[in-house]
């Protein structure tokens, strides 16, 4: 920006860059073709990772968007479709990360533990536990008590 009123040597001076530093990228901006192999290829890759991503409405991540790539004939390391979509910041969605339902507090009462966690039987209907968990559905978050068996490892009611 201050190249004419300072020049471009005292700047890099204040910079501490190398004059040619700046030259070299002025030149590979004027003469594109002039770039590294891989920063040209990265070029091309970031377009079809972005159209990809973009036509699945922004829900792939790298595995999915290397496995499409690899479908329309286009073969790029995934590593480096993982390096491109961390470095715009693009990624899918992550299964897996469910809601957080409990946030343990140490001044609650909690219950009591009957079996003294010993959850072994040696017949059937002779030990059953209970839990619950929690299901996301369309129509939002469920919740469902089980109770299990102990002996038999099989929910009965």
């Amino acid at each position: 920006d201050h190249k004419q009123q300072y020049g471009v040597e005292p700047i890099c001076r204040v910079l501490p860059i190398a004059p040619s530093t700046y030259y070299r990228a002025k030149e590979l901006e004027e003469n594109p073709e002039k770039r590294s192999q891989r920063s040209q290829h990265d070029d091309f890759y970031l377009n079809e990772i972005k159209r990809i991503w973009k036509d699945s409405k922004c829900r792939y991540g790298a595995r999915k968007v290397w496995k499409q790539l690899k479908y329309e004939g286009v073969h790029p390391a995934r590593c480096t479709v993982e390096r491109l979509m961390r470095q715009h910041g693009m990624q899918g969605i992550w299964r897996g990360k469910g809601k957080v339902t409990t946030k343990s507090r140490d001044d609650q009462k909690r219950a009591d533990d009957l079996v003294n966690r010993n959850f072994n039987a040696h017949r059937p209907n002779q030990l059953w536990v209970a839990d619950f968990t929690y299901v996301k559905t369309l129509s939002g978050w469920v919740y469902t008590a089980f109770i299990i068996d102990v002996f038999a490892r099989a929910i009965v009611g």
